[in-house]
């Protein structure tokens, strides 16, 4: 998915054998691909995103890189006092976890970039081991920064509210529900995440 023109050719190939899933893209069209660089910086901002509106998330990490001079690094945050952080709109628990994850990158060689080998389901394990790191954390940092093309976050709720839309459905599907309608997709589950993102009208990590 490092390229517009592989996610189209992956989303054209879901439409073939989904009908619904076409008709969302003759109405919201192709979404953009959303490719961010492995390590410290990404990570972190999916971190802050965590539980916030889109819009909430943007206004605090605009805030930070303005404090750290647009070049947000494990050494910077690891330097930078509490109160700073709070200043952009770090909770006191974020705050945590941004300086735990610091210390895990820069003093306990915490590896954010993975080997090709090792797979989706490793690479989410292994990053669920971080302290604030969730499975939908997890799942965003691998999708965005690992180009990682079979996963769709069903903790994500607006992806669970464009599933209900795509369904036609009278209640917002649990994430189980979410994640067995999203296998039909497989193996392009991150081409499908970003078009229904798209069809709810969210931007995550815009």
């Amino acid at each position: 998915m490092t390229s517009a023109g592989t996610l189209k050719k992956q989303i054209d190939e879901l439409c073939k054998s989904d009908h619904r899933l076409k008709l969302v893209l003759h109405q919201v069209g192709y979404p953009d691909p959303r490719t961010r660089p492995p390590g410290y910086a990404t990570l972190l901002q999916i971190m802050v995103s965590q539980q916030l509106s889109t819009k909430a998330a943007a206004a605090i990490w605009s805030k930070l890189e303005v404090l750290q001079s647009g070049d947000v690094t494990a050494q910077k945050i690891h330097d930078t006092p509490s109160e700073l952080l709070r200043s952009c709109g770090f909770s006191g628990r974020k705050i945590e976890y941004a300086k735990s994850l610091a210390d895990g990158v820069e003093k306990g060689g915490l590896d954010l970039f993975f080997s090709e080998q090792e797979t989706t389901n490793e690479i989410i394990e292994s990053l669920c081991e971080i302290r604030g790191v969730g499975r939908w954390t997890a799942e965003i940092y691998a999708m965005f920064a690992l180009d990682r093309g079979d996963i769709y976050p069903a903790k994500d709720l607006a992806l669970q509210v464009a599933i209900q839309r795509y369904q036609e459905l009278a209640y917002r599907p649990s994430e189980q529900e979410v994640s067995e309608i999203a296998m039909k997709w497989s193996p392009y589950q991150s081409a499908a995440a970003l078009l229904m993102w798209k069809y709810y009208g969210a931007a995550t990590l815009d």
